[in-house]
């Protein structure tokens, strides 16, 4: 009996839908705007995540901080997605790479030094260095318009971590995997003439 088969915008050609069902977002690159992936995310099961595997479970983010945070937490994740989306290529392992890297690179700074730990991933240092500038960007804004810079280094890091763990809870385990991605497209516009070019939460 043959098999039925449907249009693959990630193969540009037919697929077959079982290999539809088994190569989506791991052998093949699946547009975030395909109706089929879109069906499938009802479906998705997030990895299962031990608590002892959380890290940085020393830094507790409260639902107070997120609010009285809340413009750094929408810069930080409008740009953390607009970055990620006009990066051909990009996966949520390399969000992960690029957030993990941020994270210690902010942790020196507690320790009064400055090293960036910039992720040997090309793509997530591609991340992790538009996020230095979003964030620099940020706090020189809030200066400018304050006369002070009311968020601290550790503030910085706190939602960082936040994004990380958001990132954990919400990928699919797949290696071309976009779940975390997608999830935030729900949360963040993508504007025209953003970065992407197209197309609450784990308070420990």
């Amino acid at each position: 009996m043959r098999r039925p088969r449907r249009y693959c915008p990630g193969v540009n050609g037919d697929i077959c839908t079982i290999c539809c069902g088994t190569e989506r977002e791991v052998t093949v690159a699946c547009p975030l705007d395909c109706p089929f992936l879109a069906e499938a995310r009802k479906h998705d099961r997030p990895l299962p995540l031990d608590e002892d595997q959380i890290p940085h479970r020393e830094i507790r983010i409260s639902e107070e901080f997120l609010a009285e945070h809340e413009s750094l937490l929408a810069a930080a994740g409008e740009a953390l997605l607009a970055v990620a989306l006009g990066t051909p290529g990009v996966s949520d392992f390399d969000v992960r790479d690029a957030l993990a890297g941020l994270i210690r690179t902010y942790q020196t700074r507690e320790s009064g030094l400055y090293y960036e730990s910039v992720p040997e991933n090309a793509l997530a240092g591609q991340i992790f260095r538009h996020m230095q500038e979003t964030l620099a960007a940020f706090r020189q804004h809030e200066t400018e318009n304050a006369g002070m810079a009311r968020t601290r280094d550790t503030d910085v890091l706190a939602i960082l971590v936040f994004l990380q763990r958001l990132e954990l809870d919400r990928n699919n385990g797949r290696r071309r995997g976009r779940a975390f991605l997608d999830f935030l497209r729900g949360i963040y516009p993508v504007l025209p003439g953003s970065p992407a070019g197209g197309s609450t939460l784990l308070a420990g």
